[in-house]
């Protein structure tokens, strides 16, 4: 008999005994035939998975469901006081947010990590005195330039990806992006722990929410999750970054991740979910993460606008500078 057919006929027997037995959900076990049908060659990714929906849907859902299992262990809270904890002067808490906060999004969701981030710096704000209200939007604005680090870093790079694939053009590769959303990152941080500080509002505007709460308590989750979580995270990363060696899809790689955090009950099949655009910097509205520190830091319209243009103005030098010479029209 055929080396496929008996592959399949045994994924079909798991399908059916699985969906019987009920131990593990039913759209999981639908999805690990899927993977299955693909890694071993019997189905194309695009086949395997003809029956769901858009490739690029797939790999934001399942990117979603990593993301979510690195939020909701706290292990985005341990990176974050991790690394602001060299920060103990105003300067280099701008550097630091920024930093981090762009370089996370560059790889999840950007209003993710923005929600999981704030009451980080708030509770270090808190404790070293500094002004919430001038590091909220440093905050925002690094999460909005981190998703141009990566192919998966926004949702917009990903529909120009398949806009090229589907003229028959060649795609971007997974760091095409990161040359220019990573100068634009290093400079709108030098630039807001600099010249771009005189534009951060001192004091609040209006009354800041004072209903909201700090961070999680994350204590009961136990250490093995945070681990798996992280280690998932950097597999399915570095699975992507390598995709034409390993010849695994983008979308595939992330549904693997999402299966094994599920399949080890990291998070649940009802937990595993949030999309922000880039560059919308000069409005409360103009992405998810604004909006969430506009009542927190008590900022107005015109904070946004007065701190908001400045980084536009910045981003698009680095653009018109690097895009040329990155990407020639005319190579």
């Amino acid at each position: 008999m055929d080396q496929s057919v008996v592959i399949t006929l045994g994924f079909l027997v798991f399908a059916i005994i699985m969906f019987a037995w009920e131990k593990i959900p039913l759209s999981i076990t639908a999805m690990i035939v899927a993977v299955g049908l693909h890694l071993t060659g019997v189905l194309s990714a695009k086949a395997a998975f003809a029956g769901f929906v858009d490739a690029n849907v797939l790999l934001f859902m399942g990117m979603f469901i990593v993301g979510a299992a690195f939020f909701e262990t706290g292990l985005a809270v341990e990176v974050g006081n991790l690394v602001t904890k060299v920060a103990k002067t105003e300067t280099r808490l701008i550097i630091a947010i920024m930093m981090i906060t762009g370089l996370l999004s560059g790889f999840l969701s950007n209003t993710g990590t923005a929600a999981v981030l704030i009451p980080v710096v708030i509770g270090i704000c808190k404790k070293a005195n500094f002004s919430q209200t001038r590091m909220m939007m440093p905050l925002v604005f690094a999460a909005a330039m981190g998703g141009n680090i990566s192919l998966i870093g926004a949702p917009g790079n990903m529909i120009a990806q398949a806009g090229l694939q589907q003229a028959g053009l060649q795609g971007f590769e997974f760091f095409d992006y990161g040359k220019i959303g990573l100068p634009m990152l290093i400079v709108g941080t030098i630039f807001y722990a600099t010249i771009g500080k005189r534009f951060l509002p001192a004091t609040p505007s209006r009354t800041p929410d004072a209903s909201y709460q700090g961070n999680d308590d994350y204590s009961h989750i136990p250490s093995w999750k945070k681990w798996i979580a992280g280690l998932v995270l950097v597999g399915t990363v570095a699975a992507m970054i390598f995709e034409k060696e390993l010849g695994v899809k983008l979308y595939v790689s992330a549904w693997i991740g999402a299966l094994i955090l599920v399949a080890t009950n990291v998070i649940t099949e009802t937990a595993a979910i949030v999309v922000g655009s880039s560059l919308a910097y000069a409005t409360p509205i103009g992405m998810p993460a604004n909006t969430m520190v506009y009542n927190i830091a008590g900022y107005s319209f015109m904070d946004y606008v007065k701190a908001g243009i400045p980084l536009i103005v910045v981003s698009m030098i680095v653009s018109l500078i690097l895009l040329p010479i990155l990407f020639p029209f005319h190579p």
